[in-house]
């Protein structure tokens, strides 16, 4: 007679084993309607599990994180059974679900095409309409080899061969479709009623490029069809702003094959790295950094001796020379630690802050490159907090406030904390990770600050707070860190001499705001659509003559604006006014200043905002005072009660 504990607290009991189903159903018949899978003591497992003891169940509808993850997984099987009827010679691979979608690998003998997209999707609406059931069974390894070796599968046998002889293994069936899968899924096709297949891409077997090329189908699917409409609009937003479009169109930067994941700054591109890089060098001299510069190529020993070589010894560029074997430093923090043994230090020298732009390369797998998001080579707005143990709590909680500060002025007002504790692989004794994420905690929980829990996510050498951002599409983006080491400075052999005369070694806070340079300006591109606030932008004024006639006090008022420190040009060409203004426009140009025979006259210019807003005729005087006062602002929103 089980008694079933549910979520609000109330219980019921059964004088039977009873099905999850059955207990949405004893709840009522919308809930039971609703019911895509259920929770027994926390796991996740189907409608149709019977509970057989005492427990404590939630039912799973679309409306729960988990029960869209469930009608994706389902959508994935949904999308493989269209594919294997329509083309039956296709054999089915692996098929995860994946942030806000899903993906299934094909063996095809051709490649697929947005045609044959177009059929499986609506092969696949036939199937749901048809509300098949979907049934869970177990067989042995033996049994499931077997049979995908007859129906000629013979990627899902490979992988069923890969498993332990003596497990028997879950599958799911709907019609005369079956796979390999953990489960759980939706109860039958029906409840999958909101997807959309996105992309065909290449992905290879079991993802080493020494295997064969096979055909990865993308979709996404949701709980509804507005949810869904809602994901497309984003997505073609998305697709809008990318930045790699984007840095073309505008001539921020490019890559080429020479030098793959490596940036090629142009002028443009390069004015906004460096404004970026000029205010976070002026926030940090601010806040008692010391900025500081270490070798690009440091001996193989330093890793060795840091940890770095077993744990990233496979991404790290090499080098040798006179019988030595140098890496390229994919990080910043023990060449930091070589700048802190430099002579004694003593606990008054404490906390002592150390920053640098350091640039780092990492060998990336070159599929996993992705423009200015995922690079070999980049520079971090690294810095190391070498402190005592009690100086920890101060040190934290004021890198959170200056990091706020920082994310605001880019204009981010959204910000996601999580804490990330040890991982399986670590250094470091049980004690010092105690100390390291309880202090983290403390820190978060002081500030009054909604954090979430990823158990086993830290780095090898400390836990960490992850800062991510959220865009204005609704996208998060991890950006900052901030690590408690206790580890590296010991293995490093750092000390400072403490109050009662005793060498202690510092506790060390590896700390970023931004994260790499390359990906904070690809997300800001994507952010601001290529608009940069008029403080990033690369050009914040153009002049614009109306004809020849103007050009002398065009150029003339353009030298003026730059004198004051502004970037501003002039456009002389003998082109229509018509013609350099849409051109300025496309080129997110924050204002166009226009000078005919009036605004000579007048001693002024025409100014018209990047949105097409006419904002009338202003002496040089009150525009200077307009813009300065928006590169004042910087990227923060503007209060409409402030006027």
């Amino acid at each position: 007679m089980p008694v079933i504990t549910l979520p609000d607290g109330s219980q019921r009991q059964f004088d039977h084993p009873v099905s999850i189903f059955q207990i949405a159903e004893s709840i009522g018949p919308g809930l039971a309607k609703a019911a895509l899978a259920g929770k027994i003591n926390g796991d996740l497992v189907d409608t149709t599990t019977l509970v057989e003891t005492d427990a404590d169940i939630a039912i799973v509808t679309a409306k729960d994180s988990e029960g869209l993850e469930v009608i994706r997984h389902s959508c994935a099987h949904l999308m493989a059974m269209a594919v294997q009827e329509l083309f039956p010679s296709a054999q089915v691979t692996i098929g995860p679900v994946i942030e806000n979608g899903f993906y299934y690998d094909f063996a095809f003998e051709r490649s697929f095409t947005p045609d044959d997209l177009e059929k499986i999707e609506a092969r696949m609406t036939q199937l749901s309409r048809q509300n098949l059931a979907v049934s869970r069974s177990l067989m042995s390894r033996d049994d499931a080899v077997a049979l995908f070796k007859q129906k000629g599968e013979v990627y899902k046998a490979e992988i069923l061969e890969s498993i332990p002889t003596e497990e028997d293994l879950s599958f799911y069936s709907q019609g005369d479709f079956i796979d390999l899968c953990r489960g759980p899924h939706v109860p039958a096709t029906g409840k999958i009623k909101a997807f959309k297949l996105t992309r065909v891409a290449g992905a290879y077997w079991r993802g080493d490029s020494r295997n064969e090329m096979l055909q990865r189908i993308y979709g996404t699917a949701w709980a509804d069809k507005k949810a869904l409409k809602e994901y497309l609009y984003r997505l073609q937003e998305a697709e809008k702003r990318d930045h790699r479009k984007l840095g073309k169109r505008l001539n921020l930067f490019h890559f080429q094959e020479e030098a793959p994941g490596m940036v090629f700054w142009h002028p443009r591109g390069w004015t906004i790295y460096q404004q970026i890089k000029q205010y976070i060098r002026k926030v940090q001299q601010e806040n008692g950094y010391l900025e500081i510069s270490t070798p690009l190529l440091v001996d193989m020993s330093l890793w060795e001796k840091s940890g770095h070589a077993d744990k990233f010894g496979d991404d790290m560029f090499t080098s040798s020379s006179e019988n030595r074997l140098y890496a390229i430093k994919p990080m910043n923090c023990p060449c930091h630690i070589q700048v802190f043994n430099q002579g004694l230090r003593s606990y008054r020298d404490l906390p002592m802050r150390l920053a640098e732009f350091g640039a780092c390369h990492r060998n990336e797998p070159s599929g996993t490159l992705q423009g200015l998001m995922r690079v070999r080579g980049f520079t971090q707005d690294d810095a190391h907090i070498f402190c005592t143990e009690a100086g920890i709590q101060d040190e934290v909680s004021t890198f959170i406030d200056l990091l706020f500060d920082v994310y605001r002025d880019l204009g981010f007002d959204q910000v996601i904390l999580k804490l990330s504790t040890r991982p399986e692989q670590r250094v470091g004794s049980e004690e010092e990770w105690d100390k390291a994420e309880a202090a983290l905690e403390l820190a978060l929980d002081n500030k009054n600050l909604d954090w979430e829990l990823l158990p086993g996510e830290g780095a090898f050498y400390g836990p960490k707070i992850e800062f991510s951002l959220q865009d204005c599409l609704g996208r998060v983006w991890q950006c900052g860190t901030i690590q408690v080491d206790f580890s590296m400075p010991g293995r490093l052999d750092a000390q400072y001499v403490a109050e009662d005369g005793s060498r202690q070694v510092p506790v060390m806070l590896h700390r970023a705001i931004l994260g790499s340079f390359e990906r904070f300006i690809g997300i800001l591109i994507e952010n601001y659509a290529g608009a940069m606030p008029a403080w990033l932008a690369p050009v914040q004024a153009e002049v614009l003559t109306i004809t020849d006639a103007q050009a002398e006090y065009a150029q003339s008022v353009a030298e003026t604006l730059q004198q004051k420190g502004f970037r501003v040009n002039a456009d002389l060409r003998n082109e229509k006014i018509g013609f350099k203004i849409r051109e300025h426009t496309m080129q997110k140009v924050p204002y166009l200043l226009v000078v005919g025979d009036r605004e000579v006259a007048a001693g002024q210019v025409a100014v018209r905002a990047r949105n097409g807003e006419d904002l009338g005729a202003m002496s040089l005087p009150e525009f200077e005072a307009r813009l300065s006062a928006e590169i004042e602002r910087k990227g923060r929103v503007v209060d409409a009660t402030e006027d």
